[in-house]
């Protein structure tokens, strides 16, 4: 069997075998299509050495990778290669002794209160777009902590309690429930009135349950929110470019810096190890050290 036949039946079977998400299954097809062209296509599997694999990982940093996307390379093929050994396509994992890189410690990005109460207010100030479907928008990613494809996947029907709460499907397909509180509330109940309004302007069905909408009446994409914020956190907005995972990692940080239990703010954000919503706590931690070394006499930063 050749590279480029293990690729095609591996997506395939990760797809429709175990149901894995479309994105996950396009970030493994991502990362499948540069082994390709690393090694060639047609290649054969059973050819294929550690040394091969280690050259490639070479490429990759020379190329300027992050440590995360070379890491993530190497998880890809590691998945590969165990999914052809386990059905006998090879007889040894090549991939089997290669080890991650070494990942730089960074401290997640995350927006202060005025940055991101400025942010959420933008589409009322300043209408770019449609104002009460992105002020819904941003003011929910900031109350619930979701990541913008749960937001994006919300259904009418996912929501309980005057729309307090909802049922949003994570990584891995697990379902957690997540919580949006008053302002967040009134910012929907605000856009659910124009929503209405929008779907009877395009004659589009009132049975479309996808919450969020474009301006045509047709469900919106992450690739739609992101172009969202890029307009409201640019230079038409506030001139302070944010990622979408910065609402994520705000919602993490204010969290446990208000005393919230970090067992606790690991389910409201579906992780499913707690070492990852610990890196919250350095964030909050570190947060404290810079107050304090501005404000006591003695600090190191006057």
């Amino acid at each position: 069997m050749v590279l480029s036949e293990l690729v095609d039946e591996f997506l395939l079977y990760i797809s429709a075998v175990k149901g894995l998400s479309e994105n996950t299954v396009i970030g493994y097809k991502n990362d499948l299509e540069q082994l390709k062209s690393l090694l060639t296509p047609t290649i054969d599997i059973t050819q294929i050495t550690k040394e091969n694999l280690l050259l490639c990982i070479g490429q990759q940093s020379k190329q300027n990778k992050a440590a995360s996307s070379v890491n993530r390379f190497i998880a890809a093929f590691r998945t590969l290669f165990s999914y052809a050994l386990r059905y006998g396509y090879v007889e040894k994992n090549p991939a089997l002794e290669i080890k991650t890189v070494k990942m730089p410690k960074k401290v997640p990005l995350f927006m202060t209160e005025n940055e991101v109460n400025q942010l959420c207010h933008e589409p009322v100030n300043n209408e770019l777009l449609w104002e009460t479907r992105d002020h819904a928008i941003f003011t929910m990613l900031y109350s619930s902590g979701c990541r913008i494809s749960e937001l994006t996947n919300l259904k009418l029907q996912d929501f309980m309690d005057n729309y307090s709460r909802a049922i949003v499907t994570g990584k891995g397909n697990k379902q957690r429930i997540v919580y949006f509180e008053e302002q967040a509330q009134k910012a929907l109940f605000l856009y659910l009135e124009d929503r209405r309004k929008k779907l009877e302007e395009n004659h589009c069905s009132q049975q479309t349950q996808e919450l969020f909408i474009n301006q045509k009446g047709k469900p919106i994409s992450v690739g739609g929110i992101r172009y969202i914020l890029d307009r409201y956190s640019g230079v038409e907005g506030t001139n302070h470019h944010i990622n979408p995972h910065a609402f994520r990692h705000t919602f993490a940080t204010v969290m446990l810096s208000n005393g919230a239990d970090v067992r606790l703010v690991q389910e409201m954000l579906g992780h499913a190890n707690i070492s990852t919503t610990q890196r919250y706590t350095h964030v909050t931690t570190e947060k404290l050290i810079e107050v304090y070394n501005k404000a006591h006499p003695h600090g190191t930063e006057k």
